[in-house]
This record gives structure tokens, C-alpha cells and sequence, in this order.
């Protein structure tokens, strides 16, 4: 039997722990939240806003919104491959249109604003969350582009129309 050193071992853990991590998105935040678990009733979640996890069985239907959602339906919604783009409502007007126009075109698309967010702009898919500064980040249409389409989500390719159409 052949024995390697520590340092060897180590510096192999970390390679593949590399390997795993999310490419591409620099700050991307990936979690492993399990679909399925259908709740009634107000729910609290680890991330705010949240990106996946037990939610209500009515879903948001897709839009903008100018007000803020109830996290249980919008996670809902991610449940069912969409994205959900947030703003602190102090967000500049300018920013917030900057932010329209980029993601206007998405399909599946939650846009509201989020009090009490630690980030100016979080973009949120099943699992997956970016938080932002500014509007004309880059990785705003690389979270677009790998998201859209809903590959991560347990219930990909569920409309969400609809569902509730109001805000809190």
C-alpha cells in the first residue's frame, strides 16, 4: 500500500473542492434545497429573499410587481423555474430602470422590491442567488442566461400564470 503525504492529500481536498464550486458567476451563492415540500401558512426562511424550500401551493404569477411579494408564493414560482430579480425600494429611480430594461425580456420573471435586503439587487433562481450593487453589473446577464429556463428548479417547465397576482 502506497501512502502520500498530508500536504499531498490536502492540496488534492482542495482541487476537487474546487471542482464543485459554482463557475463562472464570481459571488454566485448555491444551495440544496429539496423540492416538494408544499406548506399553508406563513413561512420563515433562511434567505432573504429566499431561494428555495417548503412554499405555499399557490404560486406568484410572473410580472413586475410595485410592492413586495409574500416570500411562500414567490418561492413557488421558483419552484416553478422562474427568476426573481429584488431591489431595496431605496434603489435609484435610474437603477431601477436600468434593471427593468435588462431583464424585460425574460421569460418567468419576478421583479419586485424587497425590504430590508442587505444587497441593493439580488437575482434569485432554485438555488441560486446573486447579490448586486449596481444594475449595469455584468453578472446580471450571466445569471440571466444560465438560469432562465429553470434547470434547477423541481417543477421546470410549470407555468406561472395564474396564480396570485397581487403584492403585500
Amino acid at each position: 500500500m502506497r501512502h502520500f503525504p498530508k500536504s499531498a492529500l490536502l492540496l488534492l481536498s482542495a482541487a476537487l473542492l474546487s471542482a464543485c464550486a459554482p463557475k463562472g458567476i464570481e459571488g454566485l451563492k448555491t444551495f440544496e434545497h429539496p423540492g416538494g415540500d408544499v406548506r399553508s401558512g406563513s413561512l420563515t426562511y433562511a434567505q432573504r429573499p429566499p431561494a428555495g424550500g417548503p412554499h405555499n401551493a399557490l404560486w406568484q404569477t410572473c410580472g413586475v410587481y410595485d410592492g413586495p411579494l409574500y416570500d411562500e408564493y414567490a418561492v413557488a414560482t421558483l419552484a416553478r423555474g422562474a427568476i426573481w430579480v429584488t431591489y431595496r425600494p431605496d434603489l435609484p429611480a435610474e437603477q431601477r430602470a436600468t434593471l427593468r430594461e435588462v431583464v424585460k425580456d425574460t421569460p418567468k420573471l419576478l421583479f419586485s422590491p424587497y425590504p430590508g435586503q442587505a444587497s441593493p439587487i439580488v437575482l434569485t433562481a432554485w438555488n441560486a442567488q446573486l447579490a448586486l450593487a449596481d444594475a449595469g453589473d455584468a453578472r446580471l446577464a450571466a445569471f440571466l442566461k444560465t438560469y432562465t429556463g429553470g434547470e434547477t428548479a423541481p417543477l421546470q417547465g410549470a407555468p406561472c400564470t395564474g396564480g396570485f397576482g397581487g403584492s403585500r
